[in-house]
């Protein structure tokens, strides 16, 4: 018998302690580390999409005093244009002329606002999505290792 006998690889621990584990362990711990990455950045999504929705719901209140207490001048406003022109016109034809100027405004405001919401910031969780693109690219640089 030769005293030169090829070394167990199997016996001698490695230094860093990786390498040696079986695939499928491998594999099962790769998968546990995915979905523990999905379940964070949905937790992500999830907590970007509250803060916007609260936002949004602050600024919708808002907007909806805003309005009523506008409406209401308005209102005020119209009866008071009303009652000036009626001075110089009939009644009917005060009422008339200033419906057709409250039409022509309220149109310029419709157009207005349709551009502006064309322009809004969309509800998309913009920054779990980075995050998501950046963990993709992670893992395929991982993997081509």
């Amino acid at each position: 018998m030769s005293s030169t006998q090829p070394p167990n690889l199997n016996s001698a621990p490695h230094p860093t302690g990786v390498g040696h584990e079986p695939v499928g362990e491998l594999v099962q711990r790769a998968s546990q580390q995915l979905t523990e990455l999905v379940r964070g950045e949905m937790k992500l999504a999830q907590a970007e999409m509250k803060e916007k929705g609260k936002r949004y719901g602050k600024s919708g209140g808002l907007f909806g005093g805003a309005s009523l207490a506008g409406f209401l001048m308005l209102q005020a406003l119209v009866a008071t244009a009303i009652a000036s022109l009626s001075l110089v016109l009939p009644l009917w034809a005060a009422a008339l002329v200033v419906t057709a100027a409250l039409g022509v405004i309220a149109a310029a405001l419709a157009l207005s606002g349709k551009k502006q919401a064309a322009k809004a910031s969309s509800p998309i969780p913009e920054t779990t999505i980075e995050n998501v693109k950046a963990d993709v690219a992670e893992i395929k640089r991982s993997a081509h290792r």
